[in-house]
């Protein structure tokens, strides 16, 4: 592993930047735990080492098991995630890999079950934002323990 930059001392605008998506989703009212599943399935997914390892040491210390964590590959097998989190967890699965099949009508329908619209675009917004924080750390080649804040 080699880490290529610090991105945040790059160019700190943009990283500002991102902090303005991760507060728009901070204050959006959608839940915190959610948000940080939908963060660690969407960092597994796109191979964000560095991502993967602060989210789930954050849903560890907001009380989830490790058990559960390590399950979240393979979600739809197993019965820890609520219908809620299944959700919300299929729409990321959906969004961040948007080229092979885009968002299908009955997953659409299967959010909007539990959400309503604007929760609907509070999630599609919490998605975008992890997905281009895992899109700068794999570029920069961001691993675990390669920065010193969080």
């Amino acid at each position: 592993m080699e880490l290529r930059m610090n991105p945040h001392s790059a160019n700190p605008e943009a990283y500002k930047a991102m902090l303005g998506l991760e507060q728009f989703i901070q204050n959006s009212g959608l839940d915190r735990k959610l948000y940080e599943w939908i963060k660690l399935r969407a960092s597994q997914i796109n191979n964000c080492s560095f991502c993967i390892d602060m989210h789930a040491k954050d849903l560890l210390s907001m009380g989830e098991s490790a058990e559960k964590i390590m399950l979240l590959t393979a979600w739809r097998e197993v019965p820890h995630f609520t219908p809620e989190e299944r959700s919300a967890l299929e729409l990321t699965e959906c969004v961040t890999k948007l080229s092979e099949a885009g968002v299908p009508r009955e997953v659409y329908e299967r959010v909007r079950e539990h959400y309503d619209e604007k929760a609907f675009v509070d999630l599609i917004m919490a998605i975008n934002t992890i997905n281009s924080w895992n899109r700068i750390g794999v570029s920069t080649g961001l691993y675990p323990g390669a920065l010193s804040f969080k």
